[in-house]
């Protein structure tokens, strides 16, 4: 048996637990950073990362089909998709290193093995007892199922799906949010039918509607099916494929099945409630300074209830760190927390959504504007479509930001920057966009809330 003892011990290396680590190693503190698989964890070697790659191969698929309507010449021969591979595997890898060693440099303490939490201050990873004043949860989340949804074989989740070593002719999808329509956008693109599956009546739901209607027009003029509003009833597998079927009857034939319904916090089997660490449905509950039940124990991302973000697990690993320090940081609630879906087109957004803002503030104190990317120069130059829409309290702050069209995921750090200083329409509306660039629809918008309309009707 042997013992180390740390100012810090952190409990996963993904996003939140390698940023939390990162920056109280800064502030001065010794760490130890404990980790069963890799560094970075599902973001950078299963989800954000990998996937955003294949999403950048899917557009240039698609601009190499689309190239004459800007008199450009090629061809498109289709999809290699062991080159999409290694294209995807080097940028994970050089990232990977590019994190390794900024860990070694700050004198963090990498521990690898599988943690458990044995007291308010002990993690034991095999034959070795780790101690910290101080420990941060941060194991993360797997891909969900639904009851009676194995997977395997045709049926798979995400992390699987990167691994396919070839396009699929055709592809069911469960779950129209992020993750499901990310995935269908990326298969049409490679040349795959696609048809996605969501129980809500929308595909995005958690996005302003209006988003959510513009998408699903935009999936429709580009083949992608999908059936919302009812539930998913079962599926079977064969030879042939694998056979999804509805509760009004509806059978879905499909090559694979995405399953894309969710992830669930990765807190069982790991000594939290054995210690005292309070648990909702599998979910680490904490206070608004992300400290559980059991003081000097906090927990950071995926398995601390909200928003299932890489970023907000990085801000909340930052904000542990300097809590911890006694810096006393500023806190940001999930609702202001910029989200970011990578289809084609891409949807940003931040704060609340036009019926939100109505349920909190009043049916007649909430203001909306949606300025139509059409009026934009840069955005008709790219070929895309639109709308950008800011929700404002009548007479009062901007609460709410959402986006819909190429490169908008470039744009919603002003729209963070707006809704967290409660910035009023006037207050930025002076401000200068540079020309020509998306960039302005989000001024203009600005503008026109302002009671000063430049463009718009």
């Amino acid at each position: 048996m042997s013992e180390q003892n740390f100012d810090v011990v952190v409990l996963g290396g993904g996003s939140g637990g390698y940023a939390a680590a990162l920056r109280a190693s800064e502030l001065g503190l010794s760490v130890g950073l404990i980790e069963k698989d890799k560094v970075g964890g599902t973001c950078l070697h299963r989800g954000c990362i990998p996937t955003k790659a294949l999403l950048h191969a899917a557009e240039v698929a698609d601009v190499a089909r689309d190239s004459s309507k800007f008199g450009v010449t090629t061809s498109f021969e289709g999809i290699d998709m062991a080159g999409v591979t290694a294209y995807r595997e080097g940028i994970v890898a050089k990232k990977y290193k590019g994190l390794q060693g900024l860990i070694k440099t700050r004198g963090i303490t990498t521990i690898e093995g599988e943690g458990r939490l044995t007291s308010p201050t002990t993690v034991q990873v095999g034959d070795r007892t780790i101690t910290g004043k101080n420990v941060i949860l941060a194991t993360g989340s797997y891909s969900r199922s639904l009851p009676g949804l194995d997977i395997g074989g045709r049926v798979m989740t995400s992390e699987h799906a990167l691994q396919l070593d070839h396009v699929p002719q055709r592809v069911a999808v469960l779950g129209g949010g992020v993750i499901g329509v990310e995935f269908a956008s990326v298969w049409k693109s490679f040349g795959a039918d696609v048809t996605i599956i969501e129980a809500l009546p929308h595909l995005v739901p958690a996005e302003d509607e209006a988003i959510s209607k513009l998408l699903e027009r935009a999936f429709r003029r580009r083949g992608i099916s999908f059936s919302l509003g009812i539930r998913f009833a079962g599926a079977t597998q064969d030879d042939q494929g694998v056979h999804v079927s509805l509760e009004n009857g509806t059978t879905i034939d499909a090559d694979i099945l995405l399953v894309a319904v969710g992830r669930g916090p990765s807190t069982s089997g790991l000594g939290y409630e054995e210690v005292g660490v309070a648990l909702d449905r599998g979910f680490v509950t904490t206070n608004d300074r992300l400290e559980t039940s059991v003081p000097g124990v906090y927990a950071v991302g995926d398995i601390v209830p909200g928003l299932q973000l890489a970023h907000r697990g990085f801000q909340q690993g930052i904000f542990v760190a300097e809590e911890i320090a006694g810096l006393k940081p500023v806190i940001v609630p999930d609702v202001n927390v910029p989200k970011v879906t990578y289809s084609d087109p891409e949807i940003a957004s931040v704060g609340l959504s036009e019926a939100k803002a109505k349920e909190q503030h009043g049916e007649d104190k909430v203001v909306a504007y949606d300025y139509n990317l059409a009026g934009n120069g840069k955005s008709e130059i790219i070929d895309t479509s639109g709308i950008i829409k800011v929700v404002r309290v009548a007479d009062g702050p901007i609460v709410g930001v959402h986006m819909i069209g190429a490169r908008v995921g470039e744009l919603i750090a002003e729209g963070q920057l707006a809704v967290n200083w409660e910035a009023y329409p006037e207050d930025v509306a002076p401000l200068i966009h540079a020309h020509p660039t998306q960039s302005e629809a989000l001024g203009e918008a600005f503008l026109a809330l302002a009671g000063k309309p430049l463009h718009a009707l």
